[in-house]
């Protein structure tokens, strides 16, 4: 179901449209302090919470918060976990938000999780207070040119110079965050901006529809291609659960009798996981992903990126025979790396909206005894078919400890609540999540995308408040939470519906098993964290957080519900075993 705003409208869609809140849109000229005019027009432009970690510079907005109490200031304790937050609420909500970090450091700490964002084209108005003009130029502590700093990682970067400047510099930052392929904006604010007083045109708030499909020729071209196709495969991705796209995704799997494949980057969910046609998630591994593609002679790209890999290898993933079809609204990703014969820069759910009826209506009846004899194919060997494999390789390990990663993984996901949200960042812990986690909601999941480290603790922080009365699971590896483990700090203070699993293997597992696989080396230097342990349960707990750690399997399920069913910010430490005890 959607989720629904004021007087039931759905807001879906919000990044198809324009939320503007009414109570500061109309009056455009107004004799305000620069911080007035800054909070107002957050608010003018939709945006409900602004993160951020105040300093000096950011007093004069610190000021200025408690006349605005509709924009809901969230304290983090370090930048990154600030932008990560806001990532995290973006993400989640479809909507503009906004956070705030403190001058240089403070951008220069944000820089990874703003890499995070960028890489999930979230809409953020990232925002840090900067020295006063003029003061600048004696360089004092914390000063640096602060849109240098961001430009290489936002769709654009600026600094106000004038008072006057700063609603119309507003207004385009946000129609720029939310213009497709959207993405993160930083505006640095001097603090003799943010303290003078002026008349000013407040403008107004803008969005460009994205909702655009191909003309009525191309369409025809994708229609032949489809056609043509004896043994099609989709790839589905993020855009599908952008656009509530999944029916549509479903349908033109069945038409053609497609088997559909989830993109190997875990934005989201990004296809429904017990439908018939499902066959799981991509790996990233170009002899695998080859391997698994080799049957299939057209490969469908819906809103995903094209076989975006990780590591080097000399194998291309895209077998040599087939064809691709690629649909898009990022045009960067189109052709970008592998041969594509017809691309679309245009809205995933116009297309097929446009398309199936084409492609219907234009089918012979030989074509559609093919597809249906393709569909009954898929009935014997799919996601849904194959879990019981899975469930019986996790069983035979289940006394095994440490524990491993099917076991434990089984265990926390087999009797999940509905409604759940899980967020990803544990790596080798979760490795196999795909396979034994059922994803329906195209809101029920948020993966480490850029696999830049720290999202999960802090991101989750943001989709529990973009989502109320949902519970949240944060499945978070023991390196990972290291990166950003004050954003625990957060969920306790404001009392939200998270649970953290901390797979805890006592090292960085990944690194090892890529030294032996890569470079045929087993001397780990550098990638051990067990003298001293660390402690995640008395850390949880020295940040207002109940915790307790799990040792053995058939605990883990339990523990789960009852964290999950509590309401309550909690944090369950789960004793994994880091494959090369010795």
């Amino acid at each position: 179901m959607p989720d629904h705003g004021p007087n039931g409208a759905s807001v879906k869609h919000a990044r198809d449209r324009a939320f503007v809140d009414f109570r500061y849109a109309f009056d455009t000229m107004k004799n305000l302090f620069g911080r007035q005019a800054f909070v107002e027009l957050l608010l003018s432009e939709g945006i409900t919470h602004l993160f951020g970690n105040p300093g000096t510079t950011e007093l004069p907005i610190m000021q200025a918060l408690p006349d605005y109490p509709e924009l809901k200031f969230i304290l983090g304790l370090q930048e990154s976990v600030v932008v990560a937050m806001a990532d995290g609420f973006a993400r989640a909500s479809h909507q503009l938000t906004a956070a705030n970090v403190h001058v240089a450091p403070g951008l220069g700490n944000a820089m990874g999780a703003l890499y995070n964002a960028k890489f999930s084209g979230s809409p953020i108005i990232l925002t840090a207070g900067q020295q006063e003009q003029g003061h600048g130029l004696l360089e004092p502590l914390l000063y640096d040119s602060l849109p240098a700093m961001a430009a290489p990682l936002v769709k654009w970067s600026v600094e106000v110079t004038q008072l006057q400047d700063l609603p119309r510099i507003l207004r385009r930052a946000a129609k720029v965050a939310c213009t497709y392929p959207m993405g993160p904006v930083f505006i640095s604010l001097p603090g003799d901006i943010l303290n003078a007083e002026g008349p000013l045109d407040m403008g107004q708030s803008i969005r460009i529809d994205p909702r655009v499909r191909p003309a009525d020729e191309v369409l025809g071209q994708w229609t032949q291609a489809l056609r043509s196709a004896r043994r099609p495969c989709i790839i589905a991705g993020q855009e599908l659960a952008i656009h509530d796209a999944f029916g549509l995704a479903a349908d033109l799997a069945e038409t053609l009798g497609a088997a559909v494949f989830q993109e190997p980057v875990p934005y989201s969910t990004s296809f429904p996981t017990d439908h018939p046609n499902n066959m799981g998630m991509l790996t990233r591994s170009q002899e695998n992903v080859r391997a698994t593609l080799e049957p299939y002679d057209l490969i469908i790209c819906l809103g995903a990126d094209l076989l975006r890999m990780s590591v080097y290898s000399p194998v291309e993933p895209l077998p040599e025979h087939a064809r691709v079809l690629h649909l898009s609204e990022r045009p960067w990703e189109l052709g970008k790396n592998y041969r594509t014969e017809l691309a679309v820069s245009a809205n995933v759910r116009e297309t097929l909206r446009a398309l199936l009826p084409n492609l219907k209506s234009s089918m012979s009846d030989a074509e559609r005894q093919a597809a249906q004899q393709r569909n009954q194919v898929l009935l014997t060997d799919n996601w849904n078919q194959r879990y019981p494999q899975r469930v019986a390789l996790a069983q035979s390990q289940q006394d095994q400890r440490p524990l491993t990663a099917p076991a434990m993984l089984w265990h926390v996901t087999r009797e999940l609540p509905r409604d759940v949200i899980v967020v990803e960042e544990a790596l080798t812990s979760t490795h196999a999540l795909p396979q034994y986690l059922r994803r329906q909601d195209p809101d029920s999941f948020y993966g480490l995308a850029s696999g830049g480290l720290g999202f999960a603790i802090p991101g989750a922080v943001g989709i529990s408040l973009a989502k109320p009365g949902r519970p949240v699971m944060a499945i978070v590896g023991d390196g990972s939470a290291m990166y950003s483990i004050q954003g625990l700090w957060t969920a306790a203070h404001l009392k939200l519906p998270i649970t953290y699993v901390i797979t805890n293997n006592r090292s960085y597992r990944i690194i090892k098993e890529r030294l032996v696989s890569m470079q045929n080396c087993d001397q780990f230097i550098g990638m051990d964290m067990q003298d001293p342990p660390i402690d995640f349960c008395q850390l949880a707990e020295s940040m207002g957080m109940q915790a307790r750690r799990i040792t053995e399997a058939q605990d883990i399920t339990p523990a789960l519900q009852q964290a999950l069913a509590s309401g309550r910010p909690q944090l369950i430490e789960i004793m994994m075993s880091n494959g090369f005890d010795r």
